[in-house]
């Protein structure tokens, strides 16, 4: 019984929680894993998003940036968007190109669906779109 629990807990504890990115349709585009692994539909990795913000592929080559107040940069600095605290997607000029809603459904500027991020924190679903998936705009 104790070699039993033992083996769960191992199993457990090396489970490694990833959270779905799907599109409109619900199907799997990739995931992102607890460390900030993105992964494509077929769990091949193509990018990390680290715990500072910094987005990058999967050669470890900085691609980009997601500040905590929301900025994304690309790898040069320059602002190419913002994620805001409720949601909204902007564009560098503060144009609004999507909405990222609390319970993880991505929608471009006419409210229609492009996808869900379900359970992933929208700075993370943010960077998800901007630098590896699907484009709000």
């Amino acid at each position: 019984m104790k070699k039993v629990i033992l083996f769960l807990s191992v199993l457990l504890s090396s489970t490694v929680y990833c959270q779905t990115i799907q599109n409109s349709s619900y199907s799997t585009e990739g995931y992102i894993k607890e460390d900030g692994t993105v992964q494509n539909s077929s769990y091949s990795t193509i990018g990390y998003i680290k715990s500072d913000g910094t987005v990058q592929n999967s050669s470890y080559s900085t691609i980009g940036y997601i500040k905590s107040d929301g900025t994304i940069q690309n790898k040069s600095y320059s602002t190419i968007g913002y994620i805001k605290s409720d949601g909204t997607v902007q564009n560098s000029s503060y144009s609004t190109i999507g909405y990222i809603k609390a319970d993880g459904t991505m929608q471009n500027s006419s409210y229609s669906t492009i996808g869900y991020a379900k359970n992933v924190n929208r700075r993370w679903a943010a960077a998800a779109v901007y630098f590896f998936f699907f484009r709000l705009n």
